[in-house]
């Protein structure tokens, strides 16, 4: 629709968590609806090449594309309002900015040139940026700019950002600033220090943003409108409230109520009419609930609820369909730990059930290594018995598999290789093709992979197909040696992978539901079409039917 590809810029300032990847997708999500062809990515100042060796507990998740990026959590947003698969390419770190320059430079592609961060750096990040829009023949990419503005490691970037402006015009290039106003207890009204400040450090640099989205609690009055326009020197009616939400999916109608797209309209020439009632829809079933489903989530990660958030949002899908809210409750998988001497294991079963039993169902999402994991292994057992519906993800999956072995199989010392490498009976252990593997970063076996689901199974039910592609984060997997033994104890393997070789869905027939899968369901779950085995988890919750009744 546009003659060249347009950029809308998106930076934060003040502090980082105030929600930049929301304000990027709402935008997004408001071009799209206006029939552009337009799609976001992320840049990050940190020196990872990706996101895979981060830690999920200072980070949040890591989300995995169809290609096998580990990337940014982000792009999971970016995924959910746009409701399309992104690659890897739409996460771009300094660290995969600073190898494409220095492999240049000993490649001799600069030709004796002193390589330096101008222009050598900020070239590749414009060039980066500007690929991808080609490749993709958008008419517009949002580009939201990870850190804060002040920070040394956002210079870069920000710097590159300024320069696109020059190079491509006004008309072409839109800056949008998220900043912060708070209000402190004491005297009650909204500050505006933090964001004017935070626009002149913006300034400082050489960017003067076209419009501020401001985080606030409650919507921004007329007269901290007055004063921000005044001090910023941005119009009024760029002075947008991005104030606390009900449902991260309202943010975009909040800021089309304000204006935003007739401000973005004016300043890059286009003509913007979203359909806004075909989003409001899906929204608005994110408020009105005829009752509620609690969920207890037992992890590793729990401390930041980011660590696990595509697993809560397939969750909040599932439960917008069926018109219930969803009740999570995050418990850290070593309160179930259990210990060597007998009274302390009787103690742990006591508060093993007085904690799970007022849950309507139990998650295990993925998780890696031993920490915790006895624990998790005692709430897979505590569903299995008391037929509490279970979906296992991943790590999840892989431990209900040990706890089914260890308990009705009676396999003494069943466990994975991952927790004891000298398990005596390793129903779960490394993947072959990863024994060679030194480093960590990408290595595991990840992406989109092929899944076969037995014909007349549970989960073909569930998924309505015989193949489905699921996306994978794993080094582990189920020891099929073990295979016949445990389902002729009663867990069935209904779907597997690279021609059976691996096993990727189980399940136990007659209990409300027990599912586990080694993939990432997650990942493809969006608002409006919630991922099946989250949406029927969902559902065996609410039913109170056993496996064979519910779907028939």
């Amino acid at each position: 629709m546009t003659n060249s590809p347009k950029f809308i810029f998106v930076t934060g300032g003040v502090m980082s968590g105030l929600g930049k990847g929301i304000v990027a997708s709402s935008i997004a999500k408001l071009l799209q609806l206006c029939g552009l062809k337009v799609t976001c990515i992320k840049i990050d100042p940190y020196l990872n090449y990706d996101a895979g060796t981060m830690n999920p507990l200072t980070h949040g998740e890591v989300f995995v594309t169809d290609d096998g990026g580990e990337c940014d959590m982000d792009i999971g947003n970016y995924e959910r309002f746009l409701n399309i698969s992104l690659k890897s390419s739409h996460n771009l770190t300094a660290g995969r900015i600073f190898s494409n320059v220095i492999e240049l430079e000993r490649q001799g592609k600069y030709l004796g040139q002193c390589v330096q961060i101008i222009p050598h750096i900020t070239d590749e990040i414009k060039k980066q940026l500007r690929k991808l829009s080609s490749e993709e023949n958008l008419d517009l990419l949002v580009v939201e700019c990870g850190g804060t503005v002040g920070d040394i490691e956002s210079l870069p970037f920000l710097e590159a950002l300024r320069q696109m402006e020059l190079e491509d015009g006004y008309t072409n290039t839109f800056f949008v600033h998220v900043t912060l106003a708070p209000v402190l207890d004491t005297v009650g009204e909204q500050k505006t220090k933090p964001t004017q400040h935070s626009v002149q450090e913006l300034r400082r640099i050489g960017i003067q943003p076209d419009l501020l989205a401001v985080r606030c609690k409650t919507p921004l009055t007329k007269e901290t409108i007055r004063k921000i326009s005044l001090f910023a020197s941005i119009p009024m009616d760029c002075v947008m409230s991005s104030h606390d939400a009900p449902s991260i999916y309202s943010v975009p109608e909040i800021l089309y109520d304000q204006g935003i797209t007739t401000v973005i309209s004016k300043s890059l020439n286009l003509k913007l009419t979203p359909r806004i009632l075909k989003w409001n829809k899906i929204a608005n079933s994110f408020l009105k609930f005829n009752g509620s489903v609690k969920i207890g989530i037992i992890g590793k990660y729990v401390d930041l609820k980011d660590s696990y958030v595509s697993v809560s949002q397939a969750l909040l899908h599932a439960g917008a369909k069926f018109g219930k809210e969803i009740v999570i409750d995050w418990i850290d998988s070593e309160r179930f730990e259990f210990h060597r001497s007998n009274k302390n294991n009787a103690k742990t079963s006591t508060k093993i059930f007085d904690c799970l039993s007022e849950y309507d169902g139990i998650l295990v999402p993925g998780g890696f290594g031993s920490r915790g994991s006895e624990g998790i292994i005692s709430s897979c057992n505590f569903a299995r018995v008391n037929n509490v519906p279970f979906l296992g993800i991943c790590f999840g999956f892989q431990l209900a598999i040990v706890e089914f072995a260890r308990n009705v199989c009676k396999l003494i010392g069943a466990n994975s290789t991952e927790i004891n490498s000298e398990a005596n009976n390793p129903v779960v252990l490394y993947m072959p093709e990863q024994k060679q593997v030194k480093a960590m970063g990408g290595t595991m076996r990840l992406g989109l992979h092929n899944i076969h689901i037995k014909s007349g199974s549970f989960a073909s039910k569930i998924y309505r197909k015989n193949i489905v592609q699921k996306r994978h984060r794993h080094r582990y997997e189920f020891n099929q040696e073990y295979r016949n033994l445990i389902e002729e104890n009663g867990m069935k393997f209904t779907g597997s992978s690279d021609e059976g070789k691996r096993i990727e869905i189980l399940e136990i027939p007659f209990h409300k539901f027990y599912l586990g899968i080694q993939y990432h369901g997650e990942f493809h779950s969006r608002p409006g079409f919630p991922e099946p085995a989250f949406e029927n988890f969902i559902k065996a919750t609410l039913e109170g039917k056993n496996l064979t009744e519910s779907l028939s």
